[in-house]
């Protein structure tokens, strides 16, 4: 047998566990190097072992000012430290799942503050599992710098899921002294503009951001999983470039949100609304009113603008001003909750405090009428049907007598 056909022969022979196992961590190391230097990246060490780690800082969005309207509208609660920005850090994750649970893991931690006129951007990557207890411990060393945590969705979703891969690796964690959703804030100010409030629909519509290509986030998961199968390392560069481009956009959301929430004279009727609604949920009643009736100048989609004369209406009656409150509510009789809701309140008014018992039976048989057209139009449910149904027939039957 000639010399190649043995060659053929031992090339056909299966690798002993040995030669895989060294062939597979030279290839490993292989890519390994490779994306580190697409990326730019450091090798970073811990007492906990390594992985990698890339840090940039740009140009992107100037430090705001947090002043009181701010504070009280952002975090009412927090402490001093988060009107001080250089406190902020940014956070966002990219993960293995969507849905959270303790096989969730968080493979990228992408971090950002502000440090002089310049935005830095630091990402934590696990180029393995193995690697996350490092990548953990370093992150913990950037949350003691910085304890005021800004996100989006952050407090249902990444801070959870942080928390339980502390947990898992044994690990302790401090929670941020102050941390600030902007998901919440940003639902109230553009769900009347916008159908979606996802961030990179607010960095289009809100905040004139253009991403240019960029990955969709259900697809990240997957190129993960790829990578760490042996697939090619390109991928994760763009999974990089995404969650930089997420933090630059959060960080940006946070200046435009906070500016509106100092100067709400400069926002548009549906922000305006928006602060309006948050500053009554704290308490300040007088400011949001002002907002309201601003709002309603502007001229308001018509669901918000019945919100606002409502409000409007229930806070003119807590004052005593029932001129205004019954000017309102007689703007918004109809078949509609608000509808019924503005007949409620008129024929309590002319029952017990005007003394017009004539006028309050007149508005209650005109309010079981809207009442039932309401329940066939779909506008009010049978449980809201049934509830009001008995009260006005109850009040009829006493102003009949």
């Amino acid at each position: 047998m000639t010399f190649d056909k043995l060659s053929r022969i031992a090339a056909l022979r299966p690798r002993s566990p040995e030669e895989v196992k060294t062939a597979d961590s030279a290839g490993r190391q292989e890519r390994h190097a490779r994306l580190a230097s697409l990326l730019g990246a450091e090798l970073r060490s811990t007492p906990r072992g390594s992985h990698l780690a890339v840090t940039c800082r740009v140009q992107g969005p100037q430090s705001c000012t947090i002043g009181p309207s701010a504070r009280r509208l952002l975090a009412p609660h927090a402490q001093d430290q988060v009107a001080e920005t250089r406190r902020w850090l940014f956070l966002d994750t990219e993960t293995t799942g969507l849905s959270g649970g303790t096989g969730t893991y968080a493979f990228l931690v992408g971090l950002g503050w502000w440090e002089g006129d310049r935005f830095v951007v630091e990402q934590l990557f696990m180029r393995d599992h193995g690697e996350e207890p490092s990548l953990l411990f370093d992150l913990s060393q950037r949350l003691a710098e910085r304890e005021v945590l800004v996100t989006f969705n952050g407090k249902s979703f990444d801070w959870p899921l942080l928390e339980t891969r502390y947990r898992m690796t044994r690990a302790a964690v401090e929670s941020p002294a102050a941390h600030l959703d902007l998901l919440h804030p940003a639902r109230q100010l553009w769900r009347l503009r916008l159908k979606s409030v996802a961030l990179s629909e607010l960095e289009r519509q809100v905040l004139q951001i253009d991403r240019g290509e960029d990955i969709p986030s259900h697809t990240i998961p997957g190129k993960y999983f790829d990578f760490l199968r042996g697939g090619p390392v390109e991928p994760i560069v763009e999974i990089f470039r995404h969650n930089r481009l997420d933090l630059i956009g959060l960080a940006e959301l946070a200046v435009k949100i906070t500016m509106l929430m100092e100067e709400p004279d400069g926002g548009d009727a549906g922000e305006v609304f928006g602060l309006s609604r948050m500053l009554q949920r704290r308490g300040e009643e007088q400011l949001a009113a002002r907002g309201y009736q601003r709002a309603l100048t502007f001229g308001l989609p018509q669901g918000a603008d019945r919100v606002a004369r409502r409000e409007l209406a229930l806070m003119a009656k807590r004052a005593g001003d029932y001129l205004t409150a019954n000017a309102l509510w007689q703007e918004l009789l109809g078949d509609s909750v608000d509808g019924i809701q503005a007949y409620e309140q008129l024929a309590i008014y002319h029952e017990h405090l005007a003394r017009d018992s004539r006028r309050a039976l007149e508005l209650t048989r005109e309010a079981l009428i809207r009442l039932r057209e309401g329940l066939l139009a779909g506008r009010i449910d049978p449980h809201q049907h049934r509830r009001w149904h008995d009260a006005f027939r109850h009040r009829l039957s006493r102003l009949e007598k």
